[in-house]
């Protein structure tokens, strides 16, 4: 396994890249999000309310209001698991802040051979691999260098970006059928 630093060691990357951000997200579900209240309470049937005043929403509008873009696309189960679920359902805070959260099926992903692990992109030219353990916990992240595996990430975001569905459109189909 690569060296991996934590993940407060490239956190810096959000507030100073220059023109995009991107995250693909591979995970049935986060052990951070299935600690949280929000997610206990989104499982006893409250919706999440939008933090607009969270560090991440003020980030992202900041960026957005200098040129900068953050997106994602987030690959979902059919039928979605309750993390992917309550991703969807709190999607809506941070696209209000100028987030392009999508979304594509796990079927549609693996057809288009999407890397099965999670990682950032900035600049199309820092890529970041999260390490995340068997229980959904982010072990650390690997800064990775090599060019060919940077390219490979640029071209699984713009494979994916191109097929996904924004988020809201695919929660209002999942919550209508629940």
């Amino acid at each position: 396994m690569p060296p991996l630093i934590p993940f407060e060691e490239i956190a810096h990357h959000f507030a100073e890249f220059q023109h995009t951000a991107f995250r693909l997200e591979t995970r049935r579900g986060y052990a951070s999000d299935r600690a949280g209240a929000r997610f206990q309470a989104f499982m006893r049937g409250v919706d999440p309310a939008p933090e607009p005043d969270h560090p991440w929403n003020v980030n992202v509008r900041e960026k957005a209001a200098q040129g900068g873009r953050f997106s994602r696309v987030r690959i979902v189960d059919e039928p979605p698991t309750d993390g992917q679920r309550f991703l969807m359902a709190t999607a809506a805070g941070n696209v209000a802040a100028g987030e392009d959260i999508r979304v594509i099926s796990r079927a549609e992903a693996e057809r288009l051979g999407l890397p099965g692990w999670d990682f950032w992109l900035f600049d199309s030219s820092i890529l970041v691999r999260m390490h995340i353990d068997e229980s959904d916990t982010t072990i650390g992240v690997e800064m990775v260098e090599d060019s060919g595996e940077v390219l490979a990430a640029c071209r699984a975001r713009d494979a994916a970006l191109a097929v996904a569905t924004p988020s809201a459109d695919v929660w209002a189909r999942v919550r209508s059928a629940v």
